[in-house]
């Protein structure tokens, strides 16, 4: 763009394309029937003309026109006549690096769109798109001799001056475009074939300056033209960094290339008539064309499997005209050629985040080699290729929804990675957070798609975890998020999703809920990171001290988090008999719930069994102990049957009408700041007296609590569990159980 405009006195050196755009010593390779891969190498300097007449298309638009018209044959072109007129006119005495008039520029941009299948208003702005940056031309003139529509695309890939944001000008351009493309994605497509022609004449600058632009190239927009599923502009733009940041790897990839040219057998041929004959016999209309890696793609292949045989240097594409027959082809393919099982994937049931959709598959050669095969509809292949750019402009709303003079747009069909990116950048505003975050985030180049109970889906990186679910569907809000559900089953906020899970998110309805500063070692999204950097950046651990002391554990120690302080001072809640002394499974007490039980030994005194706590209207028997006490105990318990193994007798027992009665319960938590405070008050609403309690500390995000409780009517433990049960956090409320024998 700007940086390629030189003062016309002082042209630099006319220089080649790039190394990625023609390959020496590379045999041209046999036309074929059907373009299988749009070819966006052919392109020569565009002819410069003067202004042409009016109403007539200029020459120098003529490969534009072309292109556009195999894609929309009743394009109107008059659009594309008014905005080259505009453009040569304004960048007239410009001149690239590279010694060629500047006009040159947006012919080629304009082209690459064109050959994709961009329809006519981008390739409008596209002519325009450095014309508002590099020359007079205003925003508001391209609105008056265009649009609204164009002029929002050549806006939106119109960068920021240094002069005004100095060293912030990369990152902060790429926020305006990133938020520009959130409205509308052909921002997006303008900016990559933009850099795409760019990086093919990038030989003109300094190798540090080429260094620099490839490796934003390489972290910035080729993640981005892999997420809007441009392929064609990924593959190229991929093969131009790697020669220019790996020019000895690319070296050698070149040369294995051309070695397998010069091979006399060709295994992907020979696999491809095979398959052409067998889907005859099947009656499949259907193309087979081979599809050349290309050089990063072979680099990648080379690395992983080493020695490369002919059947690694490309794979085999099977066109069809319907998603039926694509079935039909996969089914022939695997009866009579050897399928290798293990490589098929199905990404038209399921497709890709990107909107990708092809069978994938391989099958085997006698000789060992195995040959991978595509397989797609013409349509899906377009997709494929040019991804957004293949849709034109599918999200353009109706004219009854948009409102009059409203230059913003809104694209229903965003992409989730999308949406997200463009939620987290409104949180980071320093511009070297929001770059680094940035280059995280288009790194992690797979999705996965996890459900809500209620059918919605939440779109993920993959190696999410339940911390990035809720972060992604509650916003800050899920600061108050203490568990999860993960297919029905209990989980962690650590645990790792995997595609098509279900996660339920069990949230606290504590508007001050905290979040875990351990948290941030689970967090993979910037949205999650970002949230929680925050929340601790405004809340700093307090100093040691008075201060420290009384606040709860769980803010003291991120690792104990959830493990408050098991007692509260008096006249703060419900009051504890006990609150330190800890409960052992054979620990027996005498208290009111004793006159409970009667048993069958007059002027006995009762205790109840601390093993089991039997309450009414459990079933019970007693045993003798020292001093003439009989302890009562669940039939059930494991010292039953110990004791009865000893030989000691039996003596009846049987519940009384005293109502009151004492029990031990176990609850299971996950551990969260008020946690026993909303605990303990919900068991005294219920009017449960709190005789001990002992809260263990937290284990993998887990607390243990143990309450052994006064209740004034054994009728109320139903209700009682069910108020601990209804805490958020607590996930299990149970009766002490009876010990197990051991051996």
């Amino acid at each position: 763009m700007s940086a390629e405009a030189t003062n016309p006195a002082t042209p630099g050196p006319v220089v080649t394309s790039g190394p990625a755009t023609s390959t020496p010593g590379l045999p041209a390779a046999p036309r074929r029937k059907a373009r299988a891969r749009i070819d966006l190498r052919r392109l020569g300097r565009a002819a410069l003309l003067g202004p042409a007449a009016r109403d007539r298309l200029p020459d120098a638009i003529g490969h534009v026109a072309e292109a556009h018209r195999a894609h929309y044959p009743d394009a109107d072109l008059e659009p594309l006549r008014r905005a080259y007129v505009l453009a040569e006119s304004s960048h007239r005495g410009q001149m690239r690096k590279s010694g060629e008039p500047y006009i040159t520029h947006p012919l080629a941009v304009t082209l690459i769109l064109a050959e994709l299948g961009a329809e006519t208003t981008t390739l409008t702005a596209s002519l325009l798109h450095d014309t508002v940056e590099d020359t007079d031309v205003t925003l508001d003139q391209v609105r008056e001799q265009f649009g609204e529509e164009v002029r929002f695309l050549v806006d939106g890939v119109t960068k920021l001056e240094k002069v005004d944001y100095g060293a912030a000008a990369e990152p902060e351009t790429f926020r305006k475009m990133l938020v520009a493309t959130g409205n509308d994605v052909r921002v997006m497509s303008i900016k990559l074939a933009d850099r795409l022609h760019n990086m093919r004449t990038l030989g003109v600058m300094r190798p540090e300056k080429q260094a620099r632009i490839a490796k934003v190239t390489r972290d910035v927009l080729i993640p981005l033209a892999e997420r809007l599923g441009v392929q064609a502009l990924k593959t190229e733009l991929e093969d131009l960094v790697f020669a220019i940041l790996h020019p000895e790897e690319y070296e050698h990839t070149r040369e294995l290339i051309v070695g397998n040219t010069s091979r006399t057998d060709d295994p992907l041929a020979e696999t491809a008539e095979d398959m052409r004959a067998v889907l005859r016999d099947a009656d499949i209309p259907a193309e087979v064309l081979i599809r050349p890696r290309h050089f990063v793609s072979v680099h990648r292949v080379a690395r992983k499997r080493g020695h490369l045989r002919g059947s690694d240097f490309g794979r085999l594409l099977v066109l069809v005209h319907e998603d039926a027959d694509c079935y039909g082809v996969l089914g022939e393919l695997h009866t009579c050629l050897t399928p290798v099982v293990s490589e098929f994937k199905d990404f038209i049931a399921v497709p890709k985040f990107n909107l990708y959709q092809s069978l994938h598959t391989a099958v085997a050669r006698k000789d060992g080699q195995v040959v991978e095969v595509l397989i797609r509809t013409h349509q899906m292949h377009k997709v494929a290729e040019a991804g957004v750019i293949a849709l034109g402009n599918p999200y353009a709303p109706p004219a009854e929804e948009q409102s009059a003079g409203d230059g913003e747009r809104v694209d229903p069909t965003r992409p989730g990675w999308l949406s997200r990116l463009l939620d987290w950048q409104e949180a980071a505003s320093d511009p070297d957070t929001f770059w680094s975050t940035l280059r995280e985030d288009l790194a992690q180049d797979r999705e996965i798609t996890v459900f809500r109970p209620d059918g919605g889906t939440l779109g993920l990186p993959d190696g999410a975890t339940c911390v990035d679910a809720a972060y992604a569907q509650y916003g800050e809000d899920a600061h108050a998020c203490f568990g999860a559900r993960v297919n029905g089953r209990l989980a962690t906020l650590s645990t790792v999703l995997k595609d098509g899970d279900t996660v339920q998110l069990l949230m606290g309805q504590d508007p001050a809920s905290e979040p875990s500063r351990e948290w941030l070692e689970h967090a993979h999204t910037p949205a999650a990171r970002i949230a929680i950097q925050r929340w601790i950046a405004t809340h700093p651990v307090p100093a040691t001290g008075e201060e420290a002391t009384v606040q709860d554990p769980a803010r003291q120690d991120p690792a104990r988090q959830g493990a408050e302080a098991p007692a509260r001072p008096a006249g703060d809640g419900p009051a504890f008999r006990s609150v330190d002394r800890p409960l052992t499974d054979r620990a027996a007490f005498d208290g009111p719930a004793a006159a409970n039980a009667v048993v069958d030994q007059p002027g006995a005194s009762v205790r109840l069994a601390g093993c089991c706590t039997p309450v009414p209207p459990d079933e019970v028997t007693g045993f003798a102990v020292r001093g003439g006490a009989v302890t009562v105990h669940r039939v059930e318990c494991a010292a039953v049957a110990r004791m009865k193994d000893a030989g000691r007798a039996e003596i009846g027992v049987r519940w009384g009408d005293t109502a009151e009665c004492r029990v031990t319960l176990f609850a299971e938590s996950f551990g969260r700041p008020h946690l026993l405070a909303d605990l303990t008050e919900a068991m005294a609403l219920e009017g449960a007296e709190i005789v001990s309690a002992t809260v263990e500390p937290p284990s993998r995000q887990r607390v243990r609590h143990t309450y052994t409780v006064q209740l004034p009517d054994s009728a109320h433990l139903p209700a009682l569990m069910r108020a601990m049960r209804n805490v958020p956090g607590v996930y299990d409320v149970s009766r002490a159980q009876p010990q197990a024998l051991t051996d």
